[in-house]
């Protein structure tokens, strides 16, 4: 099974902040930089190409959902900057997810760039079998809903999906084995959810098949963010040798 190295949230609010974490963490085997809504809506293209500049993959976490063609003329925009992964919601349907599909693949043929990879949000780990009930009126269960939208997601030609690592197995049932399951909702034993709520350790997301894990505060707010990230990825990476 394809296993990549952790993703570190960079979900801080300044520059200078996000250039402090670029610099700590340049270590071997070096993590994935996922860029979300927050830097990027304040710096744009720019935080992306200092981190490319000190030589990280990048997971450009924009979670776009709009009409299938306002989608794919982002995408040729993201397909342009030379970003590894980013992501769009299952939620607005297999159109919009093709139409993602082909811009990012029109936009870094453009540029000459590899074609990024292309993740679907099923189910925010922040959502649980209550909300999606009373507030999404969603008549099937968490993992059903879940299932849906990865089978949706791949047959729309995305790569894979953004879900709990708790679903993964569920996925797997549904989708190809080189379908990627890629897991936020990261906390090492002991560690506050915060405002997660499907949670699982680096350890638990490796036994239930994850492809990647995403984790945030339990590095980026450590006081050590490196040692944080070595022994999440020593846990997450090698949990299977223990």
């Amino acid at each position: 099974m394809k296993r990549y190295s952790p993703m570190v949230a960079i979900d801080v609010a300044t520059k200078e902040e996000a250039a402090t974490l670029f610099d700590q963490l340049t270590v071997e085997p070096r993590p994935i930089l996922k860029i979300g809504m927050e830097l990027y809506y304040h710096f744009g293209q720019e935080v992306v190409k200092e981190a490319q500049q000190r030589g990280f993959k990048i997971f450009l976490d924009l979670k776009l959902h709009d009409i299938p063609n306002t989608v794919k003329r982002a995408m040729y925009v993201l397909g342009q900057l030379g970003v590894d992964f980013t992501t769009i919601h299952a939620a607005g349907g297999s159109e919009m997810v093709a139409a993602g599909v082909q811009g990012l693949k029109e936009g870094a043929a453009a540029a000459g760039l590899p074609e990024p990879k292309l993740l679907a949000i099923t189910q925010l780990t922040s959502i649980d079998e209550t909300i999606l009930h009373n507030e999404q009126h969603v008549d099937l269960s968490l993992v059903e809903s879940v299932q849906n939208y990865a089978r949706l997601a791949e047959q729309a030609g995305a790569d894979g999906v953004v879900c709990s690592a708790q679903e993964v197995r569920a996925i797997r049932q549904v989708t190809s084995p080189d379908f990627l399951c890629v897991t936020p909702g990261i906390r090492p034993q002991n560690f506050a959810k915060g405002d997660q709520k499907r949670v699982v350790t680096p350890a638990q997301a490796h036994q239930l098949g994850s492809n990647a894990i995403v984790v945030g505060r339990p590095i980026t707010q450590s006081g050590h963010p490196v040692e944080a990230y070595q022994a999440i990825e020593q846990e997450f990476l090698k949990a299977g040798n223990k």
